[in-house]
């Protein structure tokens, strides 16, 4: 891509705190610095795209926790966009007793020193995760 066709879309989501480099060529053919863009079109759409389905996600498991079929980790999991291998790892358990654990009366069962590990991870005070509340979803700046 030539110098001068480097996308600079100024409607984009990074909301101008994120620049990404593109090598580009000059008006000879030779590679020149890398060119900073602020993004483009097709990008803006598919990221709008995709944070548009976590917040569908992160709203449908909060429904679902406010009507009692899943516990306060499941809110949290999908709010801090993890799945569940990963955050059986974080918390050093097998994913049988995350998922386990994600059963409103399991989870009233858990260990103040379980509910520290969880909260550790969301990045959330324990006694938020123990009194089960949902803190809102924010996509990240």
């Amino acid at each position: 891509m030539k110098k001068d066709e480097v996308p600079q879309d100024g409607d984009n989501l990074h909301r101008g705190t994120f620049k990404q480099l593109f090598y580009a060529v000059d008006a000879s053919g030779n590679y020149t610095a890398p060119v900073s863009s602020v993004g483009w079109e097709p990008e803006n759409v598919a990221l709008g795209q995709a944070w548009e389905e976590v917040e569908h996600r992160v709203a449908a498991t909060r429904d679902k926790v406010e009507s009692g079929a899943l516990s306060p980790i499941a809110y949290y999991m999908e709010r801090t966009l993890l799945d569940l291998p990963l955050l059986a790892r974080k918390v050093g358990k097998f994913q049988w007793q995350v998922k386990r654990h994600m059963k409103p009366a399991v989870f009233k069962t858990l260990s103040a020193g379980m509910i520290a590990k969880y909260a550790t991870v969301f990045a959330i005070p324990a006694d938020t995760l123990q009194k089960g509340t949902l803190l809102p979803f924010q996509r990240p700046e």
